[in-house]
């Protein structure tokens, strides 16, 4: 009764793999450590370097561990590197879901919970954002995501096989008792890169595009504790467990904050004025994205414990002192 977690040496995969652990599950993490690190494997884990997209390397792990479920993280993650690089995302995060897919069902795993995204509704006219709105991403990331999200709908039809894909909304802050964190080796989300900025590790940092019909002119984004989103996937996984149908579900909070207001967040919770420069729109970025809610709590009986911006920042530079005492580079 083992579940695998592949991309659980990254960030929401290690936060997922603690929150299971924490439940008494065990876990076999599978991590090809390209953007993850072997030290943020939790502690009681099983550890397997390799791809998610090596069938007969999956295969094997299921049966040697028996595992009986399979949460999906691993994949690229960077919107406008997305637009540069469509063929990388795509072989990273519809190839390869193809291919673990394609171990699962002919292994026998019958639940599947899936790490999808707000960008598969690309610009939706109104929020908060439903998940019976339209997908029309705008960006290869989030069409990469819809695309599994689809082979996930048709396996669930074909084999006796049944997922939940949850869709995440912005994602940040670390575990509350400082175990895991964001470590990208290339970070781009904003609490991230403002609280390496309040903490000195980045000079300045900058916000992309102040022309967006919004009250501020700065972007709008929906941002939940990364721990409240572990937690959901633990629920999504008992809900399969307990005979539930395959879904999918948005995990937010159901309100945003502009740039302006997350920077002004740190700043006030950091005590540290830093600088911040202006610079145009980056492609691929939506004006706004806050979460319609409902049918997670509602399904799941998901009640999240840190919705509160300033927690979310204070863990966040926690997280971000705690990375100084240790050999890595979190840039």
């Amino acid at each position: 009764m083992t579940v695998l977690v592949t991309g659980g040496a990254g960030y929401i995969g290690s936060h997922a793999a603690l929150a299971l652990l924490d439940g008494g599950r065990d876990v076999v993490v599978l991590d090809n450590l390209t953007q993850g690190h072997r030290w943020a494997v939790p502690a009681g884990a099983a550890f397997v370097e390799g791809d998610c997209g090596d069938e007969d390397l999956v295969r094997r792990i299921i049966d040697d561990h028996d595992v009986t479920a399979i949460m999906h993280f691993a994949g690229s993650i960077i919107v406008p590197d997305s637009v540069i690089y469509p063929l990388e995302y795509y072989r990273n995060n519809t190839v390869n879901s193809r291919a673990l897919l394609q171990a699962a069902v002919d292994s026998g795993i019958r639940h599947f919970i899936f790490s999808s995204t707000a960008g598969v509704y690309g610009e939706p006219n109104a929020t908060p954002i439903n998940e019976d709105f339209a997908l029309k991403p705008i960006s290869p990331y989030g069409t990469s995501k819809m695309m599994t999200e689809k082979m996930l709908a048709d396996a669930a039809i074909a084999h006796d096989f049944n997922y939940v894909a949850l869709r995440y909304f912005n994602v940040a802050g670390a575990d509350p008792k400082g175990r895991a964190g964001q470590t990208s080796r290339k970070a781009t989300h904003l609490i991230k890169i403002a609280s390496q900025t309040a903490t000195g590790v980045r000079p300045q940092m900058a916000i992309y595009g102040e022309d967006y019909q919004t009250p501020d002119g700065t972007c709008i984004r929906d941002y939940i504790h990364v721990s409240d989103l572990a937690n959901a996937h633990v629920l999504a996984l008992e809900y399969l467990e307990r005979g539930g149908e395959s879904d999918v579900m948005n995990c937010g909070y159901g309100r945003g904050f502009s740039v302006r207001e997350v920077i002004g967040a740190v700043k006030k919770v950091s005590g540290v004025d830093f600088s911040v420069d202006l610079a145009e729109r980056r492609p691929g970025d939506p004006q706004s994205l806050v979460a319609g809610a409902d049918r997670i709590r509602e399904k799941l009986g998901w009640v999240p414990v840190h919705d509160d911006l300033e927690v979310i920042v204070r863990h966040a530079l926690d997280w971000e002192q705690s990375l100084k005492t240790r050999e890595v580079s979190a840039a």
